[in-house]
């Protein structure tokens, strides 16, 4: 492959599949604490919506979500999303529904002992919420946000169909104009793991200081 192709396709494509991973990643981070913490909620309507939200996006396809913000709402909207834009809402929308149950099933691990000492302390439930419940629990959905963000990685090679250069769409393009599919196919499948093991390595070390906080906040409660 030459350097052309490595600086005009690959390298452009490998900033679009960040941005996209980031954006995705950031509009799934929003809809999964908003959606898991409404599961958890008191009010049996706000649990039924947000169970009713967490189903239906978990039950339908990315891609075919993807198709249908780009091709089937702008004749009923009368405006377009550019490719770049359907792609963050399907794959955010998407991958924030499974986030939603890693919330939940955190925020449900935490001990019961927990939510009745902020009722003892007259805390209300949001500062249940924010002072107990979420900073227990945090550190509990980090291993697997971690999945689901290398999985969400991995979902951003779709939005090649929609034309978006990212590192898939630059792979073929590159196999188009040299013919030769092993080189730029291992080259891609290497940036698709540099890119994960990153990911890796950025959530471990975010566990491991989520959990050392922690266990400072319980060691000096306990010296007081």
């Amino acid at each position: 492959m030459t350097a052309g192709l490595w600086q005009n396709w690959v390298l452009p494509g490998i900033w679009i599949t960040v941005q996209l991973l980031v954006y995705s990643a950031a509009l799934a981070g929003v809809v999964a604490f908003v959606v898991g913490m409404a599961r958890t909620h008191r009010s049996r309507f706000v649990r039924f919506l947000a169970g009713f939200y967490t189903e239906i996006f978990r039950g339908t396809s990315a891609l075919i979500l993807m198709f249908w913000l780009f091709f089937v709402l702008p004749p009923l909207l009368g405006w377009q999303l550019v490719p770049m834009w359907a792609a963050v809402l399907a794959l955010g929308l998407s991958y924030g529904a499974y986030g939603a149950e890693i919330v939940r099933g955190a925020l449900n691990s935490v001990a019961p002992a927990q939510r009745e000492a902020g009722v003892a302390l007259s805390f209300t439930p949001g500062q249940r919420m924010r002072l107990i419940l979420l900073p227990q629990a945090i550190p509990e959905m980090l291993p697997p946000f971690c999945n689901l963000l290398i999985e969400l990685l991995k979902g951003t090679a779709l939005v090649s169909l929609l034309g978006v250069g990212d590192v898939s769409f630059a792979a073929y393009l590159v196999r188009l104009a040299t013919q030769e599919s092993a080189q730029i196919y291992t080259i891609s499948l290497v940036i698709y793991f540099v890119l994960a093991f990153g990911i890796t390595r950025s959530m471990k070390a975010l566990e491991k200081k989520t959990k050392s906080n922690i266990g400072v906040a319980i060691s000096g409660g306990g010296a007081k």
